[in-house]
C-alpha cells in the first residue's frame, strides 16, 4: 500500500503503519519508504514532534511534487514563555529541564477550508481531498529539557557509521579534520548530526520547532539522520548520568564546536608560512572572540609534525577526547574555535605524538598562564586602559645615544618580596624617580617554572609570570613608571628555553623549536635548548615576541640576553663538538640573520625602542645598522646599545687590589678608551656581579670599612663620568655588603635609622641621587657619548699616584673634567692641565664629601686657570686630591 504522503500544510492525518512498524504512525510523523539504496532502518524511539512555526506555508502555496525531498520536520514543542509562566509561573518550575514530546491529542476532525487541494490524481489510498485536520491543543511546559522523553515513532534515522579509520583516528585524537565527521552535514534524506560526548548519556539536538535525540554509536559519540532541508542553527542538549554538564553549555545547550569555519583567515595562515606574522600572537594561541553571531575562544597552535591535537581544560574536566581540532592545510597550524568558552578558563593542548602517544603542553603563545609549579594556560583578554601618551609621545622623537640614560637594574619578584605588580606600581616609580635614575631594567618577566633561574628559563614568551599578578597588573605597573617620568627595559631572552616536558621541548613529538641535530639543540652551559633559527615559523615566532613586549606592555627597549652564545656555534665546545657553517666558519650564521631581522623589525614598527645587546665577545658591528657591512663581511647586527663587558671585568679587577699594587695594574682602568668607540656601550654593574661568591660591590673593595665605601663611591663617580650609559643592580645604590639572594632581595634594613651603620648606607645613596641629578644637568656627560669628538685624556698615566683625570665635552664644547684618586692619601695642589679659555673652575661633585660619609676634603672655593702648561695643555689648575674620591669641576 502506497503510504500517505505528508501536507505541506501543518494539518495531520491518519497514515496505516507499514509492515514490520510495531505500532501506528503518531498523527505528527509519517513513515515514508527508504530510498531504493538503503536497508529499512527502524525509527528512533525518540520522536520527532511537530508543532506549527510562525513562518509556516501560506495555504495558498502548492505542495511539492512527490519526488521532491521532504519539507523540514519541526521537532519536539517548545513552550513559549507565556506557556511556561501559565505553567509554572516566572522562573524555573518542576519541569524547568523536561520538555513535552507526546504527540497532540486529536480533536473532532473538522472542515478546513484552508488545507490546500492533493497534488495528483485520486487513488484508493490518496482521496482527493484531504481529511479534515485534527486541531491539536499542546499542553504548555517550561524550558526545553536535555533529552526528549522517550515515544514510539519519530523521525531521526540512523546515519551511516563511521569507518573504521576514521573512528579510531576521531577517539585516539589523530584526525586531521574532525569537522568532516562531526557538526552537521546535509546528506541524501536530510541532515546527518554527529556528536562526540564521553560519558553522555545521551545528546539531542535542539533548533526553532526541533528537538530530536541522536542515537548512540557507542564510545561516547551521538548521530542521527534528521529529514531538514537545511541544517539549521541548532544546539546540542547533552545530558549525564548525574545531571551535570561536563561542558561549556549553559540551560538551552550548547553550541557544537563543529558547525563552525575556520577562524583563522587565510592571510594569517599565508604569513605565518612565510614567517613574517609580525603580530603572531593575534593569529595563534587563545583568543576570546566573536565568530559567526557566537561568543566563544578560538584557539590556534602550530604542531606541524603532531597526528593529532585537542583542547583540554577546566572547561571539559581535562578530557580533550570531546575537542579535537582541525588542521589548516599545510601550514601545520591546528585550529577549533569553542563557543561558550571565555576569557580565565584554563587550558593546554593535548598533542597526538608521530608514535601515537599523547602530551599535554601548555601554549606556546599563551598570553596568560597559571602561578607556578602550576603549568597550564589560561585564556585572556586585556582590559587595561593607556594613560602614557605623553611618554610615549616624547619617546618617538627622543634620540637616545644623546641623551641622559642610567639604569637601575631590578628583579621585581625579590625588589620587595611579596608585593604584587600593582603595589610595586606603588613604590617602584617613586624610589627610582627620586633617586633620578631615567630607566628600570626589568630582570626577566616573561613565565618561567624555576624562581632560581632569575627568569632566564623561559616557558611562557608571551606571558608575564604570573607570581606577580595578571598580565593587565604587569601592565599597570609599566604605565605607573611611565607616568613618573621613568622608562622601563625588559630583559629578553631568546638563546635558549628549558627542557621542561609540558613547555616547547619537543612540542609535537620531535625537534620543533630546536635543532633536529640533538648535539647541536643542546645548550652546555645551562642544561637547556637553542632555538633553531634556521627555521622560518621559529624565527618569526621570537620576531613578533619582541614586537609583542614593545607594543601590547609598551617596554621601551629589551635587553637580549647572551648573545655571545648565539653568536658562535662553538660557544663553550670543544673541537669535535660542533659543525662548521657553510662556509667552514663558526659564525651562526641562521643566529645573525634572525638578530638582523629582529632588531629591523622592533625599529621600524615601534619608535623609539631600544635593543641593548649582553655579548662579552669582540663581534664587529654589534650596534651598526644592518645594511652596513663591516671588515668581517657580516651586515651591523642592529642594535642600539651593548654591554661594554671588557670595561666591566677590567674596572671591577683594577679597584678590587690593595691601593699599593694598583699601580701595577693601572692600564685596565684606560684599556676601555681604546675602543669605547667601536660600538654604543653601556657600562653595567648587573646582577651577574654581585652574586655566587663574586661578592656586592662594597665588598670587592679592599681595607676597612671605611676605605671599602670610599673606594665604592669613588669608582661610581668613575663610572659616571666615563663615556657610556650606566646600568647599577639594585641593592648596590646604598652600599649594600651582602651578595644578593633572589629569596629575600636587598637588604632594606640597612637604611633602618635605628641602625647604627645606616649613615654610611645612606650617604652612598645619597651620592647615587646626586651622581644622577649632576648627569642629567651637564650634556657633556651624554650628549656626545658615542663620537670621539666628546672625550679627552688630561692624565692616564700617573700610575704611581693611581690618578686618571679626563675631559668630556658637550655638542657646544663645555668641558667637565673629572679626576679620580684611587689612593688612600690626600694630594693637595695636583696640577692638572685644562683648556685655555675657561678661567675659572668650581668643583660639581666630591664623592668624597661628608654627606656621602667621606673626610670632607675639597675645592670650596672656584678654581683659577694659571698659564702654566701642563698635560699638554696651555692653561693648568691646582685641585686638591681627596682620598679614594673622584671630583668632578667643570668652568665657573
Amino acid at each position: 500500500m502506497r503510504p500517505t504522503r505528508r501536507c505541506t500544510r501543518w494539518s495531520t492525518r491518519p497514515a496505516t503503519a507499514p509492515s514490520g512498524c510495531p505500532s501506528p504512525c503518531p498523527p505528527s510523523a509519517v513513515w515514508r519508504p527508504p530510498a531504493p539504496d538503503t536497508h529499512p532502518v527502524p525509527w528512533e524511539d525518540t520522536p520527532v514532534t511537530a508543532r506549527p512555526p510562525s513562518d509556516q506555508t501560506p495555504p495558498d502555496q502548492p505542495p511539492p511534487h512527490p519526488s521532491a525531498p521532504l519539507p523540514p520536520v519541526p521537532a519536539t514543542f517548545r513552550p513559549d514563555a507565556a506557556h511556561r509562566a501559565a505553567a509554572h509561573g516566572p522562573g524555573d518550575g518542576p519541569m524547568s529541564r523536561s520538555s513535552y514530546t507526546a504527540p497532540p491529542t486529536p480533536r473532532a476532525p473538522r472542515p478546513d477550508p484552508a488545507d490546500p487541494p492533493t497534488a495528483g490524481p485520486p487513488t484508493a489510498d490518496r482521496p482527493t481531498a484531504d481529511p479534515p485536520r485534527a486541531e491539536a491543543t499542546p499542553r504548555p511546559e517550561p524550558t526545553p529539557c536535555r533529552e526528549a522523553a522517550p515515544h514510539s515513532g519519530g523521525g531521526v534515522r540512523a546515519a551511516a557509521p563511521l569507518g573504521d579509520t576514521d573512528r579510531e583516528r576521531l577517539l585516539s585524537g589523530s584526525h586531521h579534520d574532525p569537522h568532516a565527521l562531526l557538526g552537521a552535514h546535509p546528506v541524501r534524506g536530510g541532515i546527518l548530526f554527529r556528536a562526540l560526548h564521553p560519558y553522555a548519556r545521551s545528546v539531542a539536538v535542539t533548533a526553532t520547532g526541533l528537538s530530536a535525540r541522536l542515537r548512540p554509536e557507542g564510545d561516547g559519540l551521538f548521530s542521527g539522520v534528521i529529514p531538514l532541508r537545511e541544517i539549521p542553527d541548532y544546539r546540542l542538549l547533552v545530558d549525564y548520568e548525574n545531571g551535570e554538564d561536563r561542558g561549556y553549555g549553559d540551560r538551552d545547550g550548547r553550541h557544537d564546536p563543529y558547525r563552525f569555519l575556520p577562524a583563522l583567515g587565510e592571510l594569517d595562515l599565508h604569513l605565518i608560512g612565510e614567517g613574517r606574522h609580525e603580530e603572531l600572537w593575534r593569529a595563534l594561541g587563545a583568543h576570546p572572540m566573536t565568530h559567526q553571531g557566537v561568543a566563544g575562544t578560538r584557539f590556534t597552535v602550530w604542531a606541524p609534525d603532531a597526528r593529532g591535537v585537542r583542547v583540554a581544560g577546566d572547561f571539559n574536566y581535562w578530557d580533550g577526547t570531546a575537542f579535537p581540532m582541525r588542521s589548516l592545510g599545510g601550514s601545520g597550524v591546528w585550529e577549533l574555535f569553542l563557543p561558550g568558552v571565555g576569557e580565565g578558563a584554563v587550558y593546554k593542548f593535548d598533542i597526538t605524538r608521530p608514535d601515537g602517544s599523547h602530551t599535554q603542553r601548555a601554549d606556546p603563545m599563551a598570553r596568560r598562564t597559571e602561578c607556578p609549579p602550576a603549568t597550564a594556560s589560561i585564556v585572556h583578554t586585556s582590559h587595561h586602559e593607556w594613560r602614557d601618551e605623553e611618554w610615549l609621545a616624547r619617546r618617538a622623537g627622543q634620540r637616545v645615544h644623546e641623551s641622559p640614560f642610567s639604569v637601575y637594574e631590578v628583579h621585581l619578584p625579590s625588589w620587595r618580596p611579596g608585593l604584587s605588580y600593582r603595589r610595586l606600581a606603588e613604590q617602584l616609580p617613586a624610589y627610582v624617580k627620586d633617586l633620578g635614575f631615567t630607566h628600570v631594567e626589568l630582570m626577566p618577566v616573561a613565565e618561567h617554572p624555576f624562581g632560581g633561574s632569575w627568569g632566564y628559563q623561559v616557558t611562557g614568551f608571551y606571558a608575564p609570570t604570573a607570581r606577580l599578578g595578571t598580565p593587565d597588573d604587569f601592565k599597570y605597573l609599566v604605565d605607573a613608571l611611565h607616568q613618573a617620568g621613568i622608562g622601563v627595559l625588559v630583559d629578553w631572552v631568546p638563546a635558549h628555553f628549558p627542557r621542561d616536558d609540558w613547555a616547547l621541548a619537543e612540542f609535537d613529538g620531535r625537534p620543533l623549536y630546536e635543532p633536529a641535530d640533538p648535539a647541536r639543540a643542546a645548550h652546555p652551559d645551562w642544561g637547556t635548548l637553542e632555538f633553531d633559527y634556521g627555521r622560518t615559523e621559529v624565527r618569526n615566532f621570537l620576531v613578533a615576541n619582541a614586537v609583542y613586549w614593545c607594543e601590547e606592555f609598551h617596554v621601551d627597549g629589551l635587553r637580549v640576553d647572551a648573545v655571545a652564545s648565539m653568536l658562535y656555534l662553538d660557544y663553550s665546545r670543544e673541537p669535535g663538538q660542533w659543525t662548521p657553517n657553510v662556509h667552514g666558519g663558526r659564525e651562526n650564521l641562521d643566529a645573525v640573520a634572525f638578530l638582523q631581522e629582529m632588531n629591523a623589525t622592533v625599529y621600524r614598527r615601534c619608535p623609539g625602542v631600544l635593543t641593548i645587546a649582553e655579548e662579552s665577545t669582540a663581534w664587529d658591528g654589534v650596534t651598526r645598522a644592518t645594511h652596513h657591512i663591516g671588515a668581517s663581511g657580516f651586515g651591523g647586527l642592529g642594535f642600539g646599545l651593548k654591554w661594554n663587558m671588557g670595561w666591566m671585568h677590567d674596572s671591577l679587577g683594577y679597584i678590587g687590589h690593595e691601593p699599593v699594587h694598583r699601580k701595577y695594574h693601572h692600564h685596565e682602568m684606560t684599556f676601555s678608551m681604546v675602543y669605547a668607540y667601536s660600538e654604543n656601550y653601556v657600562l653595567p654593574i648587573s646582577h651577574d656581579e654581585v652574586v655566587h661568591g663574586k661578592r656586592s660591590l662594597v665588598s670587592k673593595m679592599p681595607g676597612d670599612w671605611w676605605q671599602q665605601r670610599a673606594d665604592h663611591r669613588a669608582y661610581l663617580g668613575f663610572m659616571w663620568a666615563h663615556p657610556g650609559k650606566q646600568l647599577l643592580f639594585m641593592g648596590q645604590e646604598f652600599a649594600q655588603g651582602a651578595e644578593w639572594s633572589e629569596s629575600h632581595g636587598p637588604d632594606w634594613w640597612l637604611l633602618d635609622p635605628s641602625y647604627a651603620a645606616e649613615p654610611d648606607h645612606r650617604g652612598v645613596r645619597d651620592l647615587v641621587r646626586e651622581l644622577n641629578r649632576a648627569y642629567r644637568a651637564t650634556p657633556a656627560l651624554w650628549q656626545r657619548d658615542t663620537v670621539p669628538e666628546g672625550f679627552a685624556w688630561v692624565e692616564g698615566d700617573a700610575r704611581e699616584d693611581n690618578v686618571f683625570a679626563f675631559l668630556r665635552f658637550a655638542a657646544d664644547g663645555s668641558p667637565l673634567l673629572a679626576i679620580s684618586n684611587f689612593s688612600p692619601v690626600v694630594r693637595p695642589d695636583y696640577r692638572v692641565g685644562v683648556p685655555d679659555r675657561f678661567p675659572l673652575w668650581c668643583e660639581v661633585l666630591n664623592t668624597d664629601d661628608a654627606r656621602y660619609g667621606g673626610s670632607g676634603v675639597a675645592n670650596p672655593e672656584p678654581l683659577k686657570a694659571e698659564p702654566t702648561a701642563s698635560h699638554g695643555r696651555p692653561a693648568s689648575i691646582l685641585p686638591v686630591l681627596p682620598p679614594l674620591a673622584t671630583v668632578w669641576l667643570r668652568p665657573a
